[in-house]
């Protein structure tokens, strides 16, 4: 009797890569064909309760950027990549009768958009997941935790002290090309997605392109050709200029490159090069992306929910005219405006005017931080759900915080940050 085929769809989510891709690595080893898979849902490009599109141009350039790249990566181990851009349940469900799909291998996520789009695959699939997003895995982690602690310290601690992170990085190796599935899918255009073509902003700090290989090569030049890692801690709050912060995060949000792998090469240049309090403050911020992976986890819808996870039953106002004058730019703090004025017009804020203009929006202005969280989710190219709503509900005093009563001081913030208004010329003068 003839062994029955194995036809694999690898379902590219935010793990938009080809190394260290478990789903991509296991589907190879247990597959006799394998085919890759994106879908562009137009949902995304529609506007919400709010007015905001969940995915603005900006995520939208480097999405087609990253895709692009992700094909020619595919191509080189004989997998063909399906892209398409329809309602993501009649396109699934397609692709499987065409092609006779058993199994599909796709990370594991755990929010509610992601898992209703897990609802649409037919039950007699094997849908096989794992988890690709952490720099502890969650077997690890759960030896620790029942409940993951509300501040962080307590978190990084307990991680660094009994934890270690397990940097084998998988390497998938090419197909035989005779069990290559034939398939020709063109990337759809930024008209395709309704959006006119555009140039980077001429003073955007983010000028790259979206992929895997841009990835590895801005991780490199970052760590091993200028060494600008070494100073990451004394110039992590700045605002002007590429180089600043490490720029990793539109990278490492949609999956192009993954925390694992920039783990490995922050060691080697510790072995290598140098290994100091900055090296060491990029580490505790990768651990920070894992720790809102984790409360999000644990309290699930809780982290969408107006009152947030620890917070008290709060008013919140929508008051139309203070939120536009807080998108446009238009409020009475200048260093609040300029850095609502860089979002609009590039797509990218700085760690510190994040903090700043959305401490302000809830704890100054009292708007719902629902709101300012869904703009920054259309706007932002490095978009990060549990990043964006945790660091959303940190800052409204909802959330991590273990002093939710913090309040920045827009003037002294910009006189600290910004003390000759050298930023603040760039955004206000345009």
């Amino acid at each position: 009797m003839q062994k029955q085929k194995i036809n694999s769809l690898v379902w590219f989510r935010n793990n938009m890569r080809v190394e260290d891709n478990s789903s991509l690595t296991r589907a190879m080893n247990e597959s006799d064909n394998v085919i890759g898979f994106i879908n562009i849902d137009p949902k995304i490009f529609i506007s919400t309760k709010y007015g905001f599109k969940k995915t603005e141009k900006y995520r939208a350039k480097f999405l087609l950027e990253t895709i692009s790249d992700l094909k020619t990566q595919l191509e080189t181990l004989n997998i063909s990549l399906i892209i398409t851009h329809r309602d993501f349940g009649q396109s699934i469900n397609e692709i499987i009768d065409q092609y006779g799909i058993t199994n599909i291998y796709t990370q594991t996520e755990w929010t509610r958009d992601e898992l209703r789009e897990e609802s649409f695959i037919p039950e007699e699939i094997n849908l096989i997941k794992d988890f690709d997003q952490f720099l502890f895995s969650p077997n690890d982690v759960r030896s620790l935790y029942d409940n993951i602690p509300r501040g962080f310290s307590n978190f990084r601690k307990k991680c660094e002290k009994y934890l270690s992170v397990n940097d084998t990085l998988s390497i998938p190796k090419s197909l035989n090309s005779d069990n290559k599935v034939s398939i020709d899918y063109s990337i759809p255009s930024l008209s395709d997605l309704g959006f006119k073509d555009f140039e980077v902003h001429k003073d955007s700090v983010f000028r790259f392109k979206g992929g895997e290989t841009n990835a590895k090569n801005r991780i490199r030049n970052y760590f091993f050709e200028t060494r600008n890692v070494s100073t990451y801690k004394l110039t992590r709050n700045g605002l002007i200029g590429e180089d600043y912060s490490s720029k990793f995060s539109p990278w490492l949000a949609n999956g192009s490159v993954s925390v694992k792998y920039i783990f490995k090469l922050l060691k080697e240049y510790e072995k290598e090069v140098e290994k100091n309090d900055s090296t060491y403050w990029l580490y505790f911020e990768l651990i920070w992306r894992d720790f809102f992976k984790y409360v999000s986890m644990q309290h699930k819808d809780k982290f969408f929910n107006k009152d947030g996870i620890y917070g008290e039953d709060k008013e919140w106002s929508d008051d139309q005219d203070i939120l536009l004058n807080w998108i446009n730019g238009k409020t009475n703090e200048p260093f609040v405006n300029a850095n609502m004025i860089e979002l609009s017009q590039t797509g990218f804020m700085s760690n510190r005017g994040r903090q700043n203009v959305s401490n302000y929006l809830t704890k100054e202005l009292k708007i719902d931080w629902r709101i300012g969280a869904e703009y920054f989710e259309s706007m932002l190219i490095d978009y990060d759900v549990h990043s964006n709503y945790g660091n959303w509900l940190y800052n409204a005093g909802i959330g991590n915080d273990s002093m939710p009563f913090r309040k920045f001081n827009p003037k002294l913030q910009s006189e600290r940050y910004d003390p000759d208004k050298s930023y603040e010329k760039i955004w206000l003068n345009g």
